[in-house]
């Protein structure tokens, strides 16, 4: 692996500056071979063409000492695991379900009940009848029904942990979305928001419309925050809207505690993370400390972590509902910052280093003809005439 880095950062300085490829590649193989290693490889004083010689360990509890040995001895080599366990302590620690326990249905029942749905749809004339002639129409209701209540909260975890949804709002803890949110900004459900799908600013300018399943009598609070946008802190967020005290599924029958944000992703910032995270309450919870000023229109008020706010509840709530979408910068988020905010928008840019040349050499052998025009405008001395 690092004969071929090597190999392919030799190759790309060589068509920069215009040298033969192959006798490149050739002289780099060649100066790799001859490099000595740092120190003695593994299994190096094993002779593999003389395998029977070596000493059998006999048993496993000998074999298991000597693999721990091995294990725990200092080499010169390193893995990536070793060199991020050294800047992370936390790295590879046991992370904390703080959602609702999984149920997990009967194996032998749920056999029972498939190989009795298969027996009916054999003795199904009509089915066959269409499946022959290719005319079946599969039901996606049923198939979305069926994913939610199998491996849908699964699926929905491996994301959140892709997108590092966990890793941002909650430290060391995660949890199952069991409850499936039905997030939607349009009326044609062109603009829903799925799990790190995209929708622009425009499109998330006004009140979503957001619908769950959930018991009579039950009460909810659902929030809607960003990791990625705050201005002046990294480990702080901006809330975009905070709901709570919400009877049954009727999000506008809650107690509003902070008024809805469109996303604000600054330009040239890329994308940022917009999560919906839905609570279950135990009971009615006194929101007094939570409340917001409305309208709140003031970046310092809605500054936010969701951590202290679940640590705050934490004895009367459960995260159990989640999901996101990814927005960056349009001209809607100009007229937020202006108009609804009342302040300058930040911009911000990337600054490119400066193209890196190798030094100037007074006799540049093998060079392309255009060599000298790489240090003309530099302030080292150029060789030649212009």
């Amino acid at each position: 692996m690092a004969l071929r880095s090597v190999c392919f950062t030799v190759l790309r300085n060589g068509t920069d500056l215009g040298v033969n490829n192959a006798r490149t590649f050739v002289t780099t193989a060649f100066l790799c071979r001859l490099t000595h290693p740092l120190g003695p490889m593994p299994n190096e004083e094993i002779d593999a063409e003389n395998l029977e010689s070596l000493e059998k360990y006999r048993s496993y509890t000998r074999y298991l000492k000597q693999a721990e040995q091995a294990k725990n001895s200092a080499a010169w080599w390193k893995t990536y695991r070793s060199y991020v366990e050294k800047t992370d302590p936390d790295y590879g620690a046991e992370l904390v379900n703080i959602g609702l326990p999984y149920c997990r249905p009967c194996r032998t029942k749920e056999v029972r009940e498939r190989s009795q749905v298969m027996k009916e749809n054999k003795k199904n004339a009509e089915l066959e009848k269409t499946s022959r002639l290719r005319t079946f129409k599969i039901p996606l209701d049923r198939v979305q029904e069926t994913w939610e209540e199998t491996s849908g909260p699964f699926h929905k975890k491996r994301l959140a942990e892709h997108y590092g949804v966990f890793r941002d709002l909650f430290p060391r803890a995660y949890f199952l979305p069991q409850i499936s949110l039905q997030i939607c900004y349009s009326q044609d459900n062109n603009s829903q928001v799925y799990y790190g799908n995209r929708l622009t600013p425009t499109e998330a300018a006004s009140t979503p419309q957001i619908s769950f399943d959930a018991e009579q009598g039950s009460l909810w609070t659902l929030l809607l925050t960003c990791p990625d946008e705050h201005l002046l802190d990294n480990e702080a967020e901006y809330m975009h809207w905070l709901v709570g005290n919400i009877p049954g599924g009727a999000v506008q029958a809650g107690e509003e505690l902070c008024h809805y944000l469109p996303p604000l992703p600054a330009r040239g910032t890329g994308f940022h993370r917009y999560i919906y995270v839905l609570f279950k309450q135990d009971g009615a919870i006194n929101f007094q400390e939570d409340v917001r000023p409305s309208p709140c229109h003031s970046l310092v008020d809605r500054t936010f972590k969701t951590l202290d706010f679940y640590r705050k509840h934490q004895d009367n709530m459960t995260p159990v509902g989640l999901g996101f979408f990814q927005s960056q910068w349009d001209e809607s988020v100009t007229d937020t910052f202006h108009n609804t905010l009342n302040m300058k928008e930040p911009v911000f840019e990337f600054i490119r280093p400066p193209v890196y040349h190798p030094p100037q050499v007074k006799f540049p052998k093998g060079q392309p003809l255009r060599y000298l025009d790489r240090y003309r405008d530099g302030k080292e001395h150029t060789y030649g005439i212009y």
